[in-house]
C-alpha cells in the first residue's frame, strides 16, 4: 500500500488536487481511500473503488481525554478532583494534528487499500504536523526516561506500606502507550510507501512559499515525489492581462521543473470551480513517481585526504543566513529558516568535533574533526 500526502500553500487548491488524484487512481482501478480533515463538503463522494473519510478532531479529543481520565482515576481522586465528561469537552487547539495523525496510522492499517490520499493541511502546518510524532517521542524520553520505569515493579509494593496508590505509575503507563502510537505514527510517516505531492498555483508568492515549505520537509528527511502546477492557463490570449498572467506561470512552472529536481505536473485551470467527478477527472495529474527515496544524510570519510568527515544535509535552495546549527552532547540541534530539528549523532561522528561547515549547491556539509582522546589510534 501507498500513502500520498498533498498540501502546499494555502489557498493552492490542495484538497481538489487531493481529490482529483484519488479519483484518477480509483478509474484506473485502485481501491483508495481519500482522508480528509476539512469541515467543508466532500469534494468527491465515495464511488466505486474510491471511499472518503473525514477526520472528527473534536471527538477523538474527547475519547482521548475521557480515557486518559478513566486511566488515572485514582491520581484524581486523590486530588479531589472532578472528572470531566464527554459532554462538556470542546477541542483544544492542535488537537486536528493529533487526530490527523491517528487517522493516517489507523488507515495504513487498513487492509484492502492500494493508496491512501491524504488532504494535508496548509505546507507550513504539514511540516509540523509531520514533524511531531518524532518531537514528542523525544520529549517523553527525555521526561520520562525509560530506565526509570524498572522501578515500577515495587510500586504496587510501596502502594501497600503507605497506604495509597502511587501516582506515577498511571503517568508511565500512559507514556508507554503514547510513545507506542507515537511510533506507529511515524513509521507510516518514514516508510518507503510514503510521499509528498506539493501542490502550488506559480507565481511569485507560491515560490517563497515552497521554499520554505522544502527547507522545512527536508530537514525532516521527509521525501516529495512530485510538484503539481495548479490553474495553468492557456496561453496566446488577445487579452494582454491574460496572456501576462499565463506567461508568468509558464515562467515559474519552467523555474520548477529546474531548480526543484522534481517531476511538475502541469493541472489545467477550468475557468471556473470543480463541479463533480468529470470535472475533478479532468484535473487528474498526470502520472508521476508514487513514492520518491528518503533523502540520505551521508557521511563522507575525508581523513586520508582532508583529516575530516563530512556530514552531507541536503537542504534544497537554502540560504546561508538562514543556517544556524549547534551540538549538545551527542545531538545536532540544526535550524533552518523558521523550522528546527534536533538530530542524534551517526555514531562515528560523536567522537569528533565540529570544525566548521559551509553551505554548497544546496547542500549542508558539516566538518567534523576526530577528537584524539576519543578516536581509535591505528596500530604502528
Amino acid at each position: 500500500m501507498h500513502t500520498l500526502l498533498v498540501t502546499g500553500p494555502g489557498g493552492a487548491g490542495r484538497s481538489t488536487v487531493a481529490a482529483a488524484t484519488a479519483l484518477g487512481a480509483a478509474r484506473q482501478g485502485h481501491r483508495v481511500l481519500l482522508l480528509s480533515a476539512d469541515s467543508g463538503d466532500p469534494p468527491v463522494a465515495s464511488q466505486g473503488g474510491l471511499r472518503f473519510a473525514r477526520v472528527d478532531s473534536g471527538e477523538e479529543f474527547r475519547q482521548e481525554l475521557v480515557s486518559l481520565q478513566e486511566r488515572g482515576s485514582a491520581l484524581l481522586g486523590m486530588l479531589g478532583a472532578r472528572p470531566l465528561v464527554a459532554d462538556e469537552l470542546t477541542e483544544l487547539p492542535g488537537a486536528e494534528q493529533f487526530a490527523l495523525l491517528r487517522a493516517l496510522r489507523r488507515a495504513a492499517a487498513e487492509p484492502g487499500t492500494d493508496l491512501v490520499v491524504v488532504d494535508m493541511p496548509p505546507l507550513h502546518q504539514a511540516v509540523a504536523t509531520l514533524a511531531l510524532p518524532a518531537q514528542l517521542r523525544r520529549y517523553l524520553a527525555r521526561l520520562l526516561p525509560a530506565e526509570r520505569q524498572a522501578a515500577r515493579a515495587l510500586r504496587p509494593v510501596l502502594a501497600q506500606l503507605a497506604g495509597v496508590p502511587m501516582p506515577a505509575q498511571w503517568l508511565y503507563e500512559a507514556a508507554a502507550r503514547w510513545d507506542e502510537e507515537l511510533a506507529a505514527v511515524q513509521a507510516v510517516i518514514e516508510a518507503p510507501t510514503t510521499s509528498i505531492r506539493l501542490v502550488a498555483e506559480p507565481g511569485p508568492a507560491a515560490d517563497a512559499a515552497l521554499r520554505l515549505g522544502r527547507l522545512g520537509l527536508a530537514l525532516q528527511q521527509l521525501p516529495v515525489s512530485a510538484l503539481v502546477a495548479n490553474r495553468m492557463l492557456p496561453g496566446g490570449s488577445a487579452d494582454p492581462w491574460l496572456a501576462g498572467l499565463a506567461a508568468q506561470r509558464e515562467e515559474y512552472a519552467a523555474r520548477w521543473a529546474g531548480e526543484e529536481d522534481l517531476p511538475v505536473l502541469p493541472v489545467p485551470h477550468l475557468g471556473r470551480d470543480p463541479q463533480g467527478p468529470e470535472d475533478l477527472a479532468a484535473l487528474a495529474p498526470a502520472p508521476a513517481p508514487a513514492t520518491a527515496p528518503r533523502p540520505d544524510w551521508a557521511v563522507e570519510d575525508r581523513i586520508a585526504e582532508d583529516g575530516v568527515l563530512l556530514w552531507r544535509v541536503p537542504l534544497p535552495r537554502a540560504e546561508k543566513r538562514e543556517l544556524d546549527l549547534i551540538r549538545r552532547g551527542d545531538e545536532l540541534l540544526l535550524t533552518v529558516g523558521p523550522y528546527r530539528r534536533i538530530v542524534p549523532l551517526p555514531a562515528v561522528l560523536r567522537r569528533c568535533t565540529v570544525s566548521g561547515a559551509a553551505l554548497t549547491a544546496g547542500e549542508l556539509r558539516i566538518r567534523f574533526t576526530p577528537d584524539p582522546g576519543l578516536w581509535p589510534r591505528t596500530a604502528a
